[in-house]
């Protein structure tokens, strides 16, 4: 039985909080129990909207399209079987859905980065509306290696998959992740990021589409003086769940991690609210001494029938480190902000907008790819649009 179900009253209250140390891994999905939505796991999740991805009902038999573009000199792309040892590599399922799709995927594909002057793109395109689809991605790169890689996430359908991101020694990877689902689209993913020595991981997610998305990143680190930046922008609109679940597990001396997530929310009356979900896990193990930690998120509500929940939590197992700390901060616009651009003649609603756009500018300046932050861009000022926000 998983650690986090011990004890577990089925007609009572919550499942008792386990450490996040003691999470229970597996590759094989009947060693979880059908989470029924009580547990700490999935206590935010709408259980009825993940199209039977969680207890078996879901056939997935769809295939979710995947594409690779850019691979050029120095990028090596494979379709593999089960059966290849690089194939878990990265981490181990630690819930269900993550078990369920390491049990149903037929094919994997990995990509072998060696150092690529230009970017790649690996497009997944979702199985289609009423379809349900597992897959499994590998990312890795060789010693010393420096790539950058956008991953962009489209279509219709269910999708349960895995991504693997192994940097060797003295590696460096950017990474960004799009979330550009139709509206019909539910996707529920595990992202297992693995460092070696000494390499560094830089990792963007930008969520703006999907009927249901939940995103679980988990960083470990296989030696001393990794560095691992994720930063995110999730924007939710009426009836929108997003949902990240991030763990980052620091389980070797000499390593950096930093964590800034941003969200802002707009609702409508007469529809389920909009629902953004953050919970940052940080774990400074024994024997990770002179680690250096910090995780921030700030929720931005712009509408009524809007919900942010976030949670960060820190762990720390020993007193020798360089430095720990979170932060959570959720709120409406600010009026003061407001009220100076208003004094210099800028209409209410210009000014609005203008206060997200400098919300979202730190996450979207980390994107240095020029067309692609101006494509984001453009897709944060139509959802504003929306509402006149």
């Amino acid at each position: 039985m998983a650690p986090e179900l011990a004890g577990a009253n089925r007609g009572a209250g919550l499942v008792p909080v386990a450490s996040a140390g003691e999470r229970f891994t597996s590759f094989d999905v009947d060693a979880f129990e059908v989470p029924g939505g009580r547990e700490e796991n999935w206590r935010f999740t709408p259980m009825k909207r993940l199209r039977g991805l969680h207890d078996g009902s879901a056939a997935l038999d769809g295939v979710a399209a995947l594409e690779v573009a850019g691979a050029g000199e120095g990028v090596t792309v494979e379709t593999v079987g089960r059966d290849d040892a690089r194939l878990g590599d990265g981490g181990t399922p630690a819930d269900r859905i993550a078990a369920a799709a390491w049990s149903a995927f037929r094919e994997a594909t990995v990509v072998t980065l060696d150092g690529t002057p230009e970017p790649v793109t690996v497009t997944v395109t979702g199985p289609g509306r009423g379809a349900t689809a597992a897959s499994h991605l590998q990312l890795r790169t060789k010693p010393h290696a420096e790539a950058t890689v956008v991953l962009e996430h489209r279509g219709s359908g269910a999708l349960a998959d895995n991504l693997e991101v192994v940097l060797a020694d003295g590696s460096r990877l950017t990474l960004v992740v799009t979330e550009e689902w139709a509206d019909d689209a539910v996707h529920v993913g595990a992202q297992h990021f693995s460092l070696g020595r000494d390499a560094t991981l830089r990792v963007t997610s930008v969520a703006l589409g999907g009927d249901l998305v939940r995103i679980s990143p988990t960083v470990n680190y296989r030696g001393p003086g990794g560095d691992a930046e994720l930063v995110g922008l999730g924007y939710a609109d009426a009836g929108q769940h997003l949902e990240q679940r991030l763990l980052v597990d620091h389980a070797v001396p000499n390593c950096t991690s930093n964590v800034l997530y941003k969200n802002a929310l707009q609702g409508k009356q007469g529809v389920p609210d909009a629902h953004t979900v953050w919970i940052g896990d940080v774990l400074i193990r024994a024997a990770a001494e002179n680690t250096q930690t910090f995780e921030f998120n700030r929720n931005l509500v712009l509408t009524q029938h809007a919900r942010a929940d976030s949670v960060p939590n820190l762990e720390i197992e020993t007193g020798e480190i360089a430095g720990a700390g979170h932060a959570s901060a959720t709120g409406r616009f600010d009026d003061e902000q407001l009220f100076y651009l208003q004094s210099r003649g800028i209409p209410e609603d210009v000014a609005r907008r203008l206060v997200v756009r400098g919300f979202f500018g730190e996450i979207l300046s980390r994107i240095t790819l020029p067309e692609l932050r101006e494509r984001l861009e453009a897709a944060i000022e139509a959802e504003l649009a929306v509402t006149g926000a």
